[in-house]
């Protein structure tokens, strides 16, 4: 009788024991791990990167309407923008965000007449546009039509704290030729990365 009753009682003793689950604990882990790479992934979003889509026709033929846009906040906390680069600011006066390429930066005399823009006096050498300005020119017709300085902004030097910016489609963009230089404090960030639609997916090369 004694025996049994020992026997009886290390077996309640091993299943009051027994380890929990390995699976159960495994699928805890995992949704521990994806919440916390969601929330990571939307703070990088949010704090560090934008999405932006592009609306009209003004930095055709390499941008089109449509197509969705990864903007680098960071970057110009740490420097200042470079001639070439591409940027979305905030133009208050239209209520909405523009997106355009860095011409000039602050000190840089620029002067923008028909198809040759110079900075310095020395002329840009617009490879991203050429194979356009080549085609119109071959159809008899000028590329640009709006030139600067002009008589709304008769001053060529670029202010302290500003930058100077075109649309690459020349004559059909709304730009520093018309609403002045860029204030540094408006610019949102620089477009890094084209990521819809799938096909054309590419970082942008400034």
């Amino acid at each position: 009788m004694q025996q049994d009753i020992q026997s009886d009682a290390v077996e309640v003793k091993e299943e009051d024991h027994k380890p929990p689950k390995k699976g159960k604990n495994e699928v805890v882990e995992w949704l521990k791990a994806i919440i916390i790479a969601l929330i990571l992934v939307a703070l990088i979003r949010w704090l560090l990167f934008k999405p932006f889509i592009v609306d009209g026709p003004s930095m055709q033929p390499n941008f089109h309407t449509g197509e969705r846009l990864i903007v680098n906040e960071i970057l110009y906390d740490i420097r200042a923008p470079h001639r070439g680069e591409v940027i979305v600011f905030h133009v208050p006066s239209e209520g909405k965000d523009f997106i355009k390429r860095v011409i000039a930066v602050a000190g840089d005399t620029v002067k923008v007449e028909g198809d040759t823009v110079t900075v310095n006096g020395k002329k840009v050498n617009e490879t991203y546009i050429q194979g356009a300005i080549d085609a119109s020119h071959k159809a008899g017709q000028m590329y640009n039509d709006k030139d600067f300085p002009n008589s709304a902004f008769p001053d060529g030097k670029v202010p302290e704290g500003h930058v100077f910016v075109m649309g690459d489609n020349r004559s059909d963009s709304t730009d520093s030729r018309m609403i002045g230089y860029v204030p540094l404090g408006d610019i949102v960030g620089r477009a890094d990365l084209i990521f819809w639609p799938v096909k054309d997916i590419h970082l942008i090369n400034h």
